[in-house]
């Protein structure tokens, strides 16, 4: 980044943190005015902010409160330059006519938010659907618009198995989709995998990609390609999916019973710990589902680095993760994805 995109990057930082969503939309508003183009506000500037929030809750710099409070006012930078990106809009025809949503339960709408307003300023039709929007609700809004193709987003791995009914739901209605965001991996491949028709890294490179314009629609229902995925569930994640709740259990009560401090931990503490347990959970699932146990080990491997830096002793997930191998005996998929992880913590 320039050193002036950089010294209004700080100031909305500094704005942000401080919940103070005057004074961001005043350091935004006044970044237009000096000439900024939108697109490098957004993508440079805002996204840039958004990053270095979720960098900080995880390097237990900034609370959970205060990372609440940051994104809220981002969102409401978005609001300001949305309202000012409206003012601005041409008489040009639209390349094309664009659905953005999140896929069912993921939370994390603020990458969608900001592929919608950088499709807007580069002229696009969008309608945007917001955040863990249901497949059968994001079908149905598709045949009451018609667009001409659908950008999903995910940033959590967990939610793969919803992304793949997704895209599948949405080609059956003969809309090409394209996947962006971190839960599709830093290459693209789970994208690849679940038979998106297109992936993007980010919202640039999503609109640089929809510049040609959208991909070509899919065939009508009954004329699907023999290559098309298929589901890629197996028994293990059935298994897995239907036991989760007793699995976090059992392994709760497990560390407990074998881990110095547990026993004595809060009911408030338990919770976290069960909390923990159930992501581990998820995430096993998502590797299982995508047969792929890297997802995991690098799952587990930030969860490592997010528990250190609260001062949580190493050996609690070293434990759990054993504690789930040996109460999933009759997965051996899974406990050779937990051997992996544990491997990985020891390097």
């Amino acid at each position: 980044m320039t050193s002036d995109v950089e010294e209004r990057a700080q100031a909305l930082w500094a704005a942000a943190t401080a919940g103070d969503e005057h004074a961001a939309t005043d350091v935004a508003m006044a970044a237009l005015d000096a000439g900024i183009p939108m697109e490098t506000l957004l993508l440079d500037i805002v996204a840039d902010v958004q990053s270095r929030i979720g960098r900080d809750w995880a390097a237990n710099r900034i609370t959970v409160a205060q990372e609440h409070t940051a994104t809220a006012v981002n969102e409401r930078v978005l609001d300001a330059l949305a309202d000012r990106c409206g003012e601005r809009a041409d008489s040009q025809p639209a390349p094309g006519r664009i659905l953005v949503a999140c896929i069912d339960g993921e939370w994390h709408a603020f990458p969608a938010r900001l592929l919608a307003e950088v499709l807007r300023g580069r002229g696009w039709h969008v309608d945007y659907l917001g955040g863990q929007v249901p497949t059968p609700h994001l079908v149905a809004q598709l045949h009451l618009t018609n667009p001409d193709v659908v950008a999903l987003s995910g940033s959590l791995a967990v939610r793969l198995p919803a992304a793949h009914g997704a895209i599948t739901a949405c080609q059956a209605a003969g809309m090409p989709v394209v996947a962006g965001g971190p839960a599709f991996g830093a290459d693209g491949r789970y994208a690849r995998l679940l038979g998106a028709d297109a992936w993007a890294p980010d919202a640039r490179a999503a609109a640089d990609l929809l510049a040609t314009g959208p991909p070509p629609r899919r065939p009508a229902p009954g004329r699907r390609s023999p290559d098309d995925p298929r589901h890629l569930a197996d028994p293990e994640y059935a298994e897995l999916t239907r036991s989760a709740p007793d699995v976090v259990r059992d392994v709760v009560e497990e560390l407990a019973r074998s881990v110095p401090d547990v026993p004595a931990a809060t009911e408030q503490q338990l919770g976290r710990t069960a909390e923990h347990v159930a992501h581990l959970v998820d995430y096993l699932r998502a590797a299982l589902y995508v047969d792929d146990p890297e997802l995991f080990s690098s799952y587990v491997s930030w969860m490592s680095r997010v528990l250190t830096a609260r001062g949580v002793p190493a050996e609690l997930l070293t434990s759990a993760l054993s504690a789930l191998s040996d109460r999933l005996t009759a997965l051996p998929r899974a406990r050779s994805t937990l051997a992996t992880a544990r491997a990985a913590l020891r390097h």
